[in-house]
């Protein structure tokens, strides 16, 4: 493959809602523009981008793919990404490569939740953007509808730019409304009567909308002139890459129908790296911002968007380049790291192919292999330009289970696995929790199951997701005193250890306090720091349930011992005796984890959120206007809101979202605490 520079790359990512057709799209680009020799479908597994085998076996896009595709003069970097919202943090590193988010709808369902999340962090990350509405072979399919529901959300920068012959099962072609030529099966028709009303409006809002992003275009449009082709196109262009223009397509791609006009359209009208503003980025030696500009003659600059675990050339890493060029004889810096990183080669992606290239340009995307220091959010660069551009900020974790190895002594494979696969992505985490799980936290279930299928299928060893110990605590009510004696003779020197403790609760730090009172030497000084041993070892199993003891002070004030039989050992001894006692009296209680919920959701479903957070111990603090509606703030115990992410997005139409934080303890209400300690029980007895 050729070298290509910033203006004859397009990078043009699809997004939007799962099974609306963005993989069908990419297949149909490929195949028209001659990549592959047939087109694939995503029901038969048989797709460029859907290649994992999670991909095939659930037949929906599960990962960002990358393919890169000639045309003519030009290269089209296609990022085909996942609609379901449990693999979004791959949409992201999608954004962060793309110039144009392609937003695909479908003609019979129109505006999506998928879509409207897309158009957000489209505008959001400042991308420009497109709607290709898709699927317009369908049974009810209908284009003005949706182009109405568009103009709707989203005002008159919403501009048509194709105009189809005819819809559903009767489509037959297309109308181009910047030429007003009409095209059934690839070939020039008469326009049909009946269009040509909405050909001229369509064509008044085009150059209305594409002359206002340039002066030249605005003198000659209020001058009366008419506006060429040529004109308008650049208008378009300028309108994309300002944000203020949204053209609008349609194909009907497991057909072909209008693939080949929309790669030319892309070329022609979509943003090239060149049009985009700048980059900011941080110099690292200077410490001042600096503006990186997509200049083939300038320093190289880089960044990591996206890490790969390939089973054949190890760890992928794609990266966009924002700035220079690059050949495999130049030395590049992990601007992070502070190290060189030796490249052995460059690719260009094309699904699960890596086709190897000898230099690459500002604006174009490729991919390093077996880097040795570098991860996902990078920056890379000359030596002599050490840039840092900002990380990705993916969305956080909002859901937890407990993972473990299905089989014993795998439990080494399975962790170290999931620290790999973490490499790959950064939406999920793995943490140690203080009840001994292992908690895998992703987006959402599928999530989590796909993480645990990748596991099998690429390292061979099986886990398995569980839902997690509550953290629960137990503490004290009323201060009390009880005695701890331990004395046993058998043959030779005995052992002899008396303690009086008084236990009471602090209500709240610290959560243990070991006091000496001791006078008279009542226990001897060498034996004291034994019973404060003898406590520490006994809180973290609590006298209810077996859960940690907290907010609670120990003051040992008297005792006895032997001249000969007492010991640091039955000191430790009489010291947890005393504890099991005094607690088991001091009126002991179970805490519970309380967190603060943030929950934002369109106002329609205001009501099911707030009762539902009701039914789960929930209190209401407030609510507050948003800007996708309201945000509710509530405190709900974390044991409540396990899956929470699963139903909210049930709830909502997958519309809202939340943020959970741990803000403290509480007391876990009479009849929940004894289900509690009687599930603790029999677990005991098991």
């Amino acid at each position: 493959m050729k070298v290509y520079t910033a203006k004859n790359i397009r990078n043009v990512a699809f997004v939007g809602h799962g099974g609306d057709g963005k993989t069908t799209i990419t297949e149909a680009m490929l195949f028209a523009g001659k990549v592959i020799d047939r087109q694939g479908k995503t029901e038969d597994g048989n797709t460029v981008s859907d290649f994992d085998p999670e991909e095939i076996k659930r037949k929906i896009s599960i990962s960002t793919s990358i393919m890169s595709m000639e045309a003519g003069e030009n290269k089209i970097n296609i990022i085909d990404t996942p609609g379901y919202f449990d693999f979004v943090g791959e949409a992201y590193a999608a954004y962060a490569l793309c110039d144009t988010a392609a937003i695909v709808l479908s003609a019979v369902s129109g505006i999506s939740v998928g879509a409207e999340k897309a158009f957000t962090l489209a505008t959001k990350l400042k991308r420009a953007k497109a709607f290709i509405i898709n699927q317009m072979d369908k049974e009810n399919a209908s284009f003005f509808k949706t182009v109405d529901s568009l103009k709707s959300f989203y005002g008159n920068k919403v501009t048509v730019l194709q105009l189809p012959i005819g819809e559903g099962l009767k489509l037959k072609g297309y109308v181009d409304v910047i030429t007003g030529a009409a095209y059934e099966g690839g070939k020039k028709v008469d326009l049909p009567a009946e269009l040509e009303e909405k050909l001229a409006e369509a064509k008044e809002a085009l150059i209305e909308n594409a002359a206002e992003n340039d002066d030249e275009l605005m003198e000659k449009f209020f001058g009366g002139e008419e506006l060429t082709a040529e004109d308008i196109t650049r208008g378009i262009r300028m309108g994309m890459a300002s944000e203020s223009l949204i053209p609008v397509f349609i194909t009907a791609a497991a057909n072909g129908f209008g693939i080949s006009a929309l790669t030319s359209n892309i070329i022609a009208l979509f943003p090239s790296p060149a049009d985009m503003e700048p980059i900011k980025a941080l110099n690292t030696k200077t410490k001042e911002e600096v503006l990186v500009k997509p200049d083939e003659k300038a320093p190289f600059a880089a960044q990591v968007i996206k890490t790969v675990a390939d089973p054949f050339v190890g760890k992928l890493s794609v990266f966009k380049v924002y700035s220079g060029s690059l050949t495999t004889d130049k030395q590049i810096l992990n601007v992070r790291e502070g190290r060189n990183e030796k490249l052995a080669a460059i690719y260009m992606m094309r699904g699960k192919k890596q086709l190897p290239i000898d230099k690459i340009c500002a604006g174009d995307i490729g991919a390093f292999a077996k880097l040795q220091f570098t991860n996902t959010s990078d920056s890379l660069a000359d030596p002599s330009f050490p840039v840092k551009f900002s990380e990705i900020e993916y969305p956080k974790p909002c859901i937890s289970l407990a993972v473990s190895a299905k089989k014993q002594g795998e439990e080494d494979k399975v962790f170290g696995g999931l620290h790999k696969l973490a490499e790959e992505d950064p939406t999920f985490t793995i943490v140690k929790a203080d009840t001994g799980d292992t908690l895998l936290s992703g987006l959402g279930e599928m999530h989590l199951e796909v993480i645990c299928s990748k596991l099998a299928n690429k390292f061979k060893v099986d886990a398995e997701l569980t839902e997690p110990k509550v953290p629960y605590k137990e503490t004290i009510k009323k201060k009390i005193s009880a005695q701890g004696r331990h004395k046993k003779q058998s043959g030779g020197h005995g052992q002899f250890g008396d303690v009086w403790i008084e236990f009471e609760p602090t209500f709240g730090e610290p959560e243990f306090e070991f006091v000496d009172k001791v006078v008279g030497g009542a226990v001897p000084r060498n034996f004291i720091p034994a019973v404060e041993k003898g406590l520490r070892e006994s809180i973290p199993k609590g006298v209810l349930a077996g859960y940690p003891m907290v907010n609670i002070r120990c003051t040992l004030y008297d005792g006895s011992s032997h001249p000969v039989d007492s010991s640091e050992m039955a000191f430790k001894v009489a010291a947890s005796l005393a504890y099991k006692k005094g607690c088991s009296e001091a009126n002991p209680v179970l805490l519970e984890p309380i967190g603060k919920a943030e929950v934002v959701v369109p106002d329609n479903y205001m009501g099911d959120v707030i009762g539902d957070l009701n039914k789960r111990r929930g209190r209401i603090l407030g609510m507050n206007p948003s800007s996708e509606g309201q945000l509710v703030e509530a405190e709900v115990p974390m044991s409540e809101m396990v899956k929470y992410a699963t139903d909210l997005r049930s709830m909502t139409h997958a519309r809202g979202s939340f943020k959970l934080e741990f803000i403290r303890y509480e007391e876990l209400p009479g009849n929940l605490a004894q289900k509690v300690i009687e599930k603790a029980k029999k677990e005991t007895e098991e």
